[in-house]
């Protein structure tokens, strides 16, 4: 089986020095690359260049990510070759930004159209702006490949998290989603369905149940 895994953040280009981002250490998709390898299978591990984590990467393939762009370039690039399945675990940065301006010190406002923006001319503005989400064209690029995606919350409860979950199983049309964090409290939850939640209590217990969904006729 020919696996595609995404761990870490996206980031996103203020000017030529300065990034937003999501924090993610890119733990959790690399540990699970590294568990389908001794598996057996094929792993293709795509990372965010500001994944912090240090641990061993075993995966066949391993290919460095930047913006949310690039990142979806890596798939569409995947999409020529057989995946069987792909895990979705990026930590995709969720706004970009659209015009900026500055604020000089006499209340005037001007648009910076590119270069590094100067820290002494004044305020700076910014417009954010939602990125595209790369989860909603995977069916698209792999038609016939299982599609795992995440949701991971702090807000709400767990009853929140898994509403997310089944959101995301209608409207990008993924076999299963991933909920974790704050918000679905210890362990994880695999969503399939409406009202259908298996919880895991560790990776170990994730990582086999994510297998046995790939690999289920």
């Amino acid at each position: 089986m020919h696996c595609v895994i995404t761990a870490g953040p996206t980031y996103e280009t203020m000017d030529n020095v300065r990034r937003l981002t999501n924090f993610s250490t890119g733990r959790l998709g690399t540990e699970l690359s590294n568990y389908l390898v001794a598996a057996g299978h094929e792993v293709t591990l795509l990372v965010g260049e500001q994944a912090t984590h240090c641990g061993e990467r075993r995966a066949q393939r391993v290919e460095p990510f930047s913006t949310t762009a690039n990142l979806l370039e890596k798939f569409k690039t995947l999409a020529s070759r057989r995946v069987d399945a792909v895990f979705h675990a990026a930590a995709v940065s969720d706004y970009m930004f659209g015009k900026i301006w500055v604020r000089s010190p006499t209340n005037e406002l001007s648009e910076v159209k590119s270069g590094k923006i100067a820290t002494r001319t004044g305020t700076l503005l910014a417009e954010l702006i939602p990125t595209p989400k790369i989860i909603a064209e995977l069916r698209m690029l792999f038609p016939a490949a299982r599609l795992v995606g995440w949701k991971y919350e702090v807000d709400g409860d767990r009853a929140s998290v898994l509403a997310a979950a089944e959101r995301q199983l209608r409207e990008c049309r993924t076999d299963a989603c991933v909920a974790n964090g704050k918000a679905y409290g210890l362990g994880f939850g695999i969503v399939t369905g409406p009202g259908r939640c298996a919880h895991h209590r560790d990776t170990g217990s994730l990582f086999a149940a994510l297998v046995t969904l790939a690999t289920e006729t």
